[in-house]
């Protein structure tokens, strides 16, 4: 029964995930891609987060801190280039 729950967000995870990779790949500005790249990498961090606790593994949940850190610090830094402060 659990395993058809984590079937059924994977499977949701990984639509949204294309759905919004296709506005980073279609998006008419460049801040609607920055804004779907983001959001791919939060569903990565939330796929990471289901991962380790479908395996019951607490390494896959530091992962995905140090993911959504570094994530996090890339869209600062493309924030503020497209804002011209480099």
């Amino acid at each position: 029964m659990m395993q058809q729950h984590f079937l059924i967000v994977g499977i949701a995870l990984i639509v949204l995930t294309v759905a919004s990779g296709l506005r980073c790949l279609i998006g008419p500005t460049l801040p609607d891609r920055v804004v779907g790249l983001d959001t791919v990498n939060t569903l990565i961090v939330a796929a990471m987060v289901i991962l380790a606790v479908a395996f019951d593994q607490v390494i896959f949940v530091d992962v995905a801190i140090v993911y959504a850190l570094l994530a996090y610090v890339t869209t600062l830094y493309i924030a503020k280039y497209l804002e011209g402060g480099f």
